[in-house]
């Protein structure tokens, strides 16, 4: 990273300066959201029950999550705590939560009692499967329990997480709280900041960490079809166009037991890769030149790939691929990850997002 870039990494951390968040929210999906705007320079007051957010117990999690936000701690169950918070939501310009639907409506929290304390403030609720139907009755799993893994099942994303044989793939990367949740609220967030800034009225926004992630197949739900027009039948996940059914596009495995990652989808790249690896045979066996996957010439050619991806172990392949530019990169593990130059600057309690 250059010294221009650094300064520019600094330079978004007063993007949101003057922005006023009352940050009500616990566990992981709120608090990074409002951990992206603190690093965006918004002041975050965080206000947690008397026995604190469930996260402390992780520790480094919610160093993570929370570090330069401004703490409280209030009876939520008590009328003087409720009027605490009431007290700061008068100056905001935001608040997050995570309750269940009528929950803030229970406390006194409702939209309509705090757009009468504040008409530009803009409510954002972090809810499992939404909160009303389009008719405003509120549907049958609005009030439903769940965590990360409930919200990806319900979506359709967790069963598109498949082994190569087919088997359910347990995910350790919470995509549903972080997708769905922390990110979508956020663009939601600021969407209706600028508009408050603009018309003075504030506004009550659901976000849906089941719905949101439902529509981040737009990928699968596409490329599904365009795999079923030529086969016949709509793909298991790891037969889909990009899950593994190209040559060009999936994961092969070395000679011991490692990953590389390969994204050549472009006949350019497909093409660069095959003279690396001396394949040049099958330079021309490219979905950009009519060969389908479905193809004998196309599995051949992928078999072939396979075999000498196979030959080496994952420290030859960085090696040769280092220095090339035909989208191939080692699957590195976390620790791996963390010391790559690639992270050198990244802080690893400072900026979550990936602006360099």
């Amino acid at each position: 990273m250059t010294e221009s870039m650094v300064n520019q990494a600094d330079a978004m951390k007063d993007c949101l300066q003057g922005l006023r968040v009352i940050d009500l929210t616990r566990n992981l999906p709120g608090p990074f959201a409002t951990r992206l705007l603190a690093d965006l320079g918004a002041d975050i007051i965080k206000i947690e029950p008397l026995n604190g957010d469930p996260a402390r117990a992780f520790g480094d999690l919610f160093t993570a999550l929370n570090h330069g936000k401004t703490t409280l701690k209030v009876d939520f169950r008590d009328s003087q705590g409720i009027e605490t918070i009431k007290a700061q939501i008068k100056d905001s310009d935001v608040m997050l939560d995570s309750f269940r639907p009528e929950v803030l409506e229970g406390m006194g929290l409702d939209a309509k009692t705090l757009h009468a304390i504040n008409p530009k403030l803009v409510m954002v609720s972090i809810t499992g499967y939404g909160m009303a139907n389009s008719d405003g009755i509120t549907h049958d799993w609005a009030h439903k329990a769940g965590h990360d893994i409930n919200f990806m099942a319900m979506s359709g994303v967790l069963d598109q997480l498949k082994t190569a044989d087919g088997e359910q793939a347990m995910p350790n990367v919470q995509f549903a709280d972080l997708a769905g949740g922390s990110d979508t609220a956020v663009i939601a967030l600021l969407a209706a900041v600028f508009a408050a800034q603009r018309t003075g009225k504030g506004r009550h926004v659901a976000v849906s960490m089941t719905h949101s992630l439902y529509q981040h197949l737009v990928m699968p739900k596409a490329t599904g079809k365009l795999v079923a027009s030529f086969s016949g039948k709509n793909p298991e996940p790891q037969q889909d166009f990009l899950g593994g059914l190209l040559p060009c596009y999936r994961l092969y495995r070395t000679s011991d037991d490692r990953h590389m990652a390969v994204g050549s989808l472009e006949l350019k790249f497909w093409q660069g890769l095959c003279e690396i690896l001396k394949l040049a045979e099958i330079k021309d066996v490219h979905w950009q030149r009519g060969i389908m996957p479905n193809t004998k010439s196309s599995q051949e050619a992928a078999q072939m790939v396979a075999d000498t991806f196979a030959n080496q172990p994952l420290s030859h392949w960085q090696q040769v691929f280092a220095s090339t530019d035909v989208c191939v990169t080692p699957v590195l593990s976390l620790e791996e990850a963390r010391a790559h130059p690639l992270f050198a600057h990244q802080d690893e309690y400072g900026a979550t997002l990936g602006w360099q």
